[in-house]
C-alpha cells in the first residue's frame, strides 16, 4: 500500500467526480449573478434595434426577478422523483437555458 502501489481514488471504487447534493450559497449566488447578466445582454441587444429569431425567443424567457426560486435551481426531470434536478448534475449546466420548464411543474 505504500510507494508505486498505492491505491488511487479510481482504483478504491467509488466515483471519481463527486458532486455535492446541494448547491452551496456561493454557487446559488453565482447562478443568480449569471441569470442577471444574461438578463441584461438581451435587453442590449434588444434596445439595439436588431431583430432575430433567437433575440424574439430569448424575449419571450423570465427574467431572474420574474422566476420562483425552485426554478433558478432546479430543472424538470421526467426520471427524477418529484420531476425536478437539481441544474447543478445537468451536464454544462452554466451553458444552457434552463429556464423553461413543462407546465405543472
Amino acid at each position: 500500500m505504500f510507494g508505486a502501489f498505492k491505491p488511487t481514488s479510481f482504483v478504491s471504487g467509488g466515483l471519481l467526480w463527486k458532486s455535492p447534493w446541494r448547491l452551496s450559497p456561493t454557487r446559488k449566488a453565482n447562478q443568480r449573478k449569471r441569470l442577471r447578466q444574461v438578463d441584461s445582454v438581451i435587453s442590449a441587444v434588444a434596445e439595439s434595434g436588431v431583430m432575430t429569431r433567437s433575440l424574439v425567443k430569448a424575449l419571450d424567457l423570465p427574467t431572474e426577478q420574474e422566476m420562483k426560486p425552485n426554478d433558478k435551481y432546479t430543472t424538470f426531470s421526467k426520471y427524477h422523483k418529484g420531476y425536478r434536478k437539481a441544474q447543478h448534475h445537468v451536464p454544462k449546466w452554466t451553458r444552457l437555458t434552463l429556464r423553461e420548464n413543462p407546465k405543472g411543474f
